[in-house]
């Protein structure tokens, strides 16, 4: 380790910059935010700085820096742009005993100026030793995405209840259990989400309980198959959850995201693998709540989109246990997107559809001859089986036989297809990809821009249906 991290209070304290440019302004922003005492010296400076110093955020004095600027400072930045000046202020206060950092100058200076995350007061800084600040950088933007906005809120809240489990909690180890639980509770999801008139409700109750925490229940849509489509709130309670309940559209670099230490229950059902019936998963995530976990319902796509979440959430109210749904991105917009299949388009559809193509027995049957119109797209959730019928009937409500359709299988993932056809081919079709992975059936004249859709094999008469795998040039695109 070249450097020793560490965080240093000046606020109130004599720090010097020297210089008046774009170099000198970045350091300012920094060290004003930090409520430090500044003296900015240097005979001319640009605008920003000149308003910092009208506004009585720093001190400006307009001449040449001397040794002695340097004694009583908590630090020193010599941030002029000129060599000759910079090694100077940097010889100035090495022999003061002064930290200092010269810009762009790692062998000149004492401490280096990390990357910062800010969700004040949690800090982060992060440093390559000045090696590769663009690497610095990047990292820093990574883990910008990944906190929540509100982490700093959470971490003030906390301040204020420290106090509090001070004098309930009697042992270093009782505290240390409440935050813990604290920090994975729905009181801190509350914060994070922005109901602070729900966390204030719930601290001291959770506070009393101590150790005794109620569970709950997240219905997680994971998105359609691609891990990056995760959303950022999913990716956080999947490493919360001491439970996580999941089934085959769930596939392995999801599940890798998940937090280790958890148990991962297999509920879906696929060949050779039996799962537990909906009846037997309802009872099951009540049963792990009210012992108090963290339970994980992961569901392909968005939960309330053909996921039976709202089936879901219904029966978890029933039972009195608390529910949070947190959306997902849902095949119908994921899928066609890598696909390059807009859902609207002002020349081709002004309004789209989602439909299930498969419905209980029972239940009362789709009206597809309401759906058979040329203005809109039609997307089929759960209809590869039975894309004939579809298509016949949507054929004898008045839709065009030539009407351009496609399939989308193993949508977002590596794997995925996309396959173009008419309406009147589509059943013929659909039977060649049975069994080969999840489908959309798409319908409409969005469907003549996907990708490969303009290239000449495609566009050939004699290959009327083209198959077109999502290469790594097509995600580009649909980014």
């Amino acid at each position: 380790m070249d450097y020793l991290p560490l965080f240093i209070d000046v606020r109130g304290r004599k720090v010097v910059v020297v210089g008046g440019g774009e170099l000198a302004a970045r350091k300012l922003r920094l060290l004003v935010r930090a409520h430090a005492a500044v003296t900015v010296i240097s005979t001319v400076a640009v605008a920003e700085i000149e308003a910092l110093a009208a506004a009585g955020a720093l001190r400006r004095e307009r001449r040449a820096f001397a040794a002695g600027d340097v004694d009583g400072s908590a630090a020193v930045f010599a941030a002029s742009g000129d060599p000759f000046l910079d090694a100077e202020v940097s010889a100035a206060a090495r022999a003061a005993n002064v930290p200092v950092n010269v810009v762009d100058r790692p062998d000149l200076s004492t401490f280096v100026v990390p990357a910062i995350v800010d969700r004040e007061p949690v800090v982060i800084g992060i440093s390559s030793s000045a090696a590769a600040p663009v690497l610095t950088r990047r990292l820093r933007a990574q883990i910008e995405a990944l906190l929540p906005a509100r982490l700093g809120a959470l971490a003030r809240f906390a301040a204020r209840f420290r106090g509090a489990a001070l004098g309930v909690l009697p042992t270093p180890a009782a505290r240390r259990r409440f935050w813990e639980h604290f920090f994975d509770s729905p009181v801190a999801e509350a914060i994070l989400a922005g109901d602070v008139r729900r966390a204030h409700g719930d601290i001291l109750p959770l506070l009393n309980r101590a150790t005794a925490e109620a569970g709950i229940v997240y219905l997680v849509g994971a998105g359609p198959g691609d891990p990056d489509l995760l959303t950022l709130r999913a990716l956080r309670l999947m490493q919360q959850a001491d439970v996580v309940l999941h089934d085959e559209l769930i596939g392995a670099g999801i599940l890798e995201r998940v937090r280790r230490d958890a148990e991962r229950i297999y509920v879906g059902k696929s060949k050779g693998r039996h799962g537990l019936s909906q009846d037997e998963i309802n009872a099951l995530m009540v049963r792990e709540a009210r012992r108090g976990k963290r339970v994980l319902r992961l569901k392909g796509g968005d939960p309330f989109v053909f996921g039976r979440g709202g089936e879901e959430m219904e029966y978890l109210n029933r039972h009195g246990v608390e529910v949070v749904a947190v959306p997902g991105i849902t095949a119908g917009v994921g899928a066609l997107a890598y696909a390059g299949i807009p859902l609207t388009h002002r020349e081709h559809a002004s309004a789209v559809t989602f439909v299930t193509g498969h419905v209980r027995p029972g239940d009362p049957g789709i009206d597809w001859k309401a759906l058979a119109r040329g203005d809109q797209t039609l997307v089929v959730y759960m209809g590869l089986s039975n894309a004939g019928e579809i298509a016949e009937r949507l054929v004898a409500g008045g839709l065009a036989a030539g009407t351009p359709a496609a399939i989308v299988q193993n949508g977002t993932r590596n794997d995925q297809i996309v396959v173009t056809a008419t309406l009147r081919e589509l059943g013929a079709v659909a039977e060649r990809h049975a069994g080969k992975g999840p489908a959309l059936l798409v319908i409409g004249s969005v469907v003549n821009l996907a990708h490969g859709s303009t290239n000449p094999e495609s566009a050939n008469p004699e290959n009327p249906n083209r198959e077109t795998p999502n290469r790594e040039s097509q995600r580009a695109v649909a980014w």
